[in-house]
């Protein structure tokens, strides 16, 4: 099956980095990722749907409790990319850190993850 690209953003924040399942984390991947999709992040490159969920469930493991707010609707792009801003943290306290992720597809699938942390939106 294959999926727009505001879903694949959405599904990718909540689903592989927001889940603390590892099956579920799995079984979403093995939905929403190309076999050999790739991760690009600030500290280095991940390859393989393997590897992006067990880098995942890292990260995951490191803040257990933070959930991930969508800022704003996905935008897409010509069809093919599109990118989602985001912060996470504990319920009910201010967020921790913020980001942008930018998703590549090919076929309905993320070949391609590229992570930007940004600065934290200012707080009213």
């Amino acid at each position: 099956m294959s999926y727009d690209i505001a879903t694949l953003l959405t599904r990718n924040l909540h689903e592989i980095f927001g889940e603390g399942d590892d099956a579920r984390r799995r079984a979403a991947a093995q939905e929403i990722f190309t076999g050999d999709a790739v991760f690009y992040e600030p500290n280095g490159v991940t390859r393989g749907r393997d590897e992006i969920v067990r880098i995942a469930g890292v990260i995951r493991a490191m803040h257990p409790d933070f959930q991930y707010t969508v800022l704003r609707a996905p935008e897409v792009l010509h069809g093919r990319s599109g990118r989602v801003q985001w912060v996470s943290g504990p319920p009910g306290a201010p967020p921790a850190y913020a980001g942008t992720d930018v998703v590549i597809a090919t076929d309905g699938r993320i070949a391609e993850i590229h992570l930007f942390f940004d600065a934290l939106p200012a707080t009213p």
